[in-house]
């Protein structure tokens, strides 16, 4: 085979190396060498009793040596995509699904297990891997191991095609998402967006080799006007653009409609949750996580709306009669919500994102991320300029303890063409023990749609994008600062889905701290941290509006939730009927008729969030809980960072997140504090 750089071993990818054209050849390569290497471990497992050393360790370092070589692929998928890659990524997920699915009902492996678990070797296992084989069982049991020959076959079509559904689904969204742009040459058609604004749209017309302003879909380009344009014909327009993206609605309607991998989605995933004995995909989805039942996770949307709905009616009847009476508009549109709330903000607070751009540029802003964790937690951070990148504006760098390297990441900020929008973490590399004794340390990706920064001068942030990057690095380092050394639970691999937004949200508080704040803020210019009277109009406009946020996000959780426990095979028209019925219920702003929300709702279409959209609210209770530990000892308290650190960081998927939220807290979860912390009087 010629050379291929997805086959070798190295620290981090060598990604100037990989090309489209080693993807497929690799990860064919692998399997297959996958499928020996496990034939032969449980054919010696079969004559010998399994211990750890013999059979969970190599089975495991097969597992990472098939990740090394994907993790890569997958990263540059998402933030690098070309035809090319496209379609040697969308090659290879058929074969890794079924490589899934012949693993987890591989009945010789599943004995394997269970022989380990019932053998001599358990009394030898510590914690971490006692978890590691209760996991693993529970896993095989869920993937049908239990399933006669014609069921295990249908579970792993079934498995093959939604991983198929979920790329096409995220691919039209971003073909969706490039095919629109506006160009403007006059700029009076723009009265009322920021300077940093317009300096993001001619910059968007200049890449193109065209003139003036050019608006598109993405996040940094679309948001001001939706925010700020004065315009409000442009306004309409450009919502229409973005909530009719990949539907039947809208300037590219049909071109490219996720409605029917929608509906083909939720049929497999009903028909699958049916196969393993559940009554819903809702019930399967809850199997690992730390919510009991859907029942258990109504109740507590519910509750939420009862005690937000109130208030949230009360800040939009607000946002109706300042619009009335300042603004002149009798009646509020779907493209004025954003227009008005940020013009009523800014009359109430005096406070505007822009205002507060000068005081976050984002190199200041990583340093002072950079200061908030070295305070927590006592580690320190070094760039390597030197490290393999895959795009000149990746930033490389590890995470030093008493001189020692434990960690590493990737910092990728800017919106960019080929990217995919939003803010993730994802794992490169995973902490653990290797076969030669050494320690395989952790490295994350950290992947951010930030305003580029235009010319000489660095990127202003937005505080909104301040608290984005926050709530990202929790993610990462809850992946980096594991002391887990095996894969399966270490980072944030074993963390029950509904408790793994804990970290992250957590580290969002730092954002609108004074304490925080001085170390993250200082005037591009000057230098200066926030002003006093700024600071304080941050923090009164921190839950301008709470109210209606919080059912914004009750609205998503429910209708995941139900599209996924009451319906069975739904037509987009039901999809669309249960979508309504939820916002009746608990929307409190005007819609329009062609809003086709659900078929750019990635999280639960083409990312993890299937039945576990309430995760961010269930997780905000116990982070909410968990910083107002630090409230009553201090942000910086190094006694409560430290028990943060070893209580809920270094132990990853180790132990079950109740008992680790218990160990640090002191007590169950409260949801006062989280109420108390979003302005919901109802608390």
């Amino acid at each position: 085979m010629p050379h291929n750089p997805l086959l070798e071993s190295h620290e981090l990818p060598p990604f100037a190396e990989i090309k489209p054209e080693h993807v497929v050849p690799a990860i064919e390569k692998l399997l297959a060498d996958n499928r020996n290497t496990t034939e032969a471990l449980v054919q010696r497992a079969e004559q010998e009793p399994p211990t750890w050393d013999s059979f969970a360790a190599p089975l495991e370092a097969l597992n990472d040596k098939l990740s090394r070589a994907w993790s890569p692929v997958s990263h540059l998928n998402g933030t690098m995509n070309s035809p090319a890659l496209r379609d040697a990524y969308q090659a290879c997920l058929g074969q890794l699904s079924d490589y899934s699915t012949w693993l987890g009902q591989h009945e010789g492996l599943f004995r394997a297990w269970q022989a380990l678990k019932e053998g001599p070797a358990w009394a030898e296992l510590d914690e971490a891997q006692r978890r590691c084989v209760d996991n693993t069982l529970r896993d095989f049991r869920l993937a049908g191991v239990d399933l006669p020959a014609e069921q295990k076959r249908r579970y792993g079509e079934i498995k093959a095609r939604l991983s198929e559904l979920a790329n096409t689904f995220s691919n039209q969204l971003l073909d969706a998402t490039q095919a629109w742009h506006k160009d403007i040459g006059d700029k009076e058609r723009l009265a009322g967006l920021p300077p940093s604004a317009l300096a993001t749209l001619a910059a968007n017309a200049e890449a193109k080799g065209g003139q003036g302003y050019r608006i598109t879909l993405d996040f940094p380009s679309f948001y001001p006007v939706l925010t700020f344009a004065d315009d409000r014909e442009l306004r309409r327009e450009v919502y229409t653009a973005f909530v009719t993206r990949a539907s039947d609605q809208g300037p590219n309607a049909g071109e490219y409609d996720n409605a029917p991998i929608i509906e083909e989605t939720l049929r497999l995933r009903r028909e699958l949750a049916e196969l393993l004995g559940f009554a819903s995909y809702a019930d399967l989805s809850l199997a690992t996580k730390m919510a009991e039942s859907p029942r258990q996770v109504l109740d507590f949307l519910e509750d939420l709306a009862r005690r937000a709905v109130p208030q949230a009616r009360e800040e939009f009847a607000e946002l109706e009669a300042y619009a009335r009476d300042t603004l002149g508009m009798n009646e509020l549109a779907p493209w004025d919500i954003g227009y008005a709330s940020e013009k009523l903000r800014e009359a109430r607070h005096a406070i505007s994102q822009e205002q507060l751009r000068p005081y976050f540029p984002a190199p200041r802003v990583v340093d002072g991320l950079f200061q908030v964790v070295e305070r927590l937690y006592g580690v320190t951070f070094e760039e390597d300029a030197e490290a393999p990148r895959y795009h000149p504006e990746v930033r490389y760098f590890r995470i030093v303890e008493h001189g020692e390297p434990i960690a590493g990441f990737y910092l990728d900020l800017y919106a960019r063409e080929g990217k995919r929008g939003g803010a993730w973490m994802d794992e490169c590399r995973v902490r653990r023990s290797r076969e030669d004794g050494g320690l395989q340390l952790p490295v994350a990706y950290l992947t951010c749609n930030f305003t580029r920064p235009v010319g000489n001068a660095p990127a202003l942030l937005t505080h909104d994008e301040v608290t984005t990057l926050f709530h990202e690095f929790g993610h990462g380092l809850h992946h980096m600062l594991t002391r887990q050394t095996v894969a399966e639970v270490s980072g944030i691999n074993g963390v029950a889905w509904d408790a793994v937004e804990l970290p992250s949200q957590f580290m969002e508080n730092y954002c609108w701290e004074r304490e925080g704040l001085d170390l993250i803020a200082g005037h591009v210019d000057s230098g200066e941290p926030l002003p006093a009277e700024l600071l304080q109009r941050l923090q009164a406009a921190k839950n301008f509006q709470s109210a209606m946020g919080l059912v914004r996000q009750l609205e998503f959780s429910l209708f995941d939730l139900r599209l996924h426990h009451e319906l069975t095979a739904p037509s987009a028209a039901e999809v669309q009927a249960l979508l309504d019925s939820v916002r009746d219920a608990v929307s409190v702003v005007p819609r329009a008729d062609f809003n086709r929300f659900q078929n750019g709702f990635s999280h639960i279409f083409a990312g993890g969030y299937a039945a576990g959209y309430y995760s961010y609210k269930w997780a905000e209770v116990l982070s909410a809980d968990a910083w107002s530990a630090f409230e009553e000892a201090g942000i910086f308290d190094p006694d409560t960072g430290r028990r943060f650190r070893s209580e809920i960081l270094e132990q990853g998927g180790a132990r079950d997140a109740a008992e680790l939220f218990r160990a640090f807290r002191g007590r169950e979860p409260s949801v006062e504090p989280l109420l108390r912390h979003n302005g919901i009087r109802a608390a």
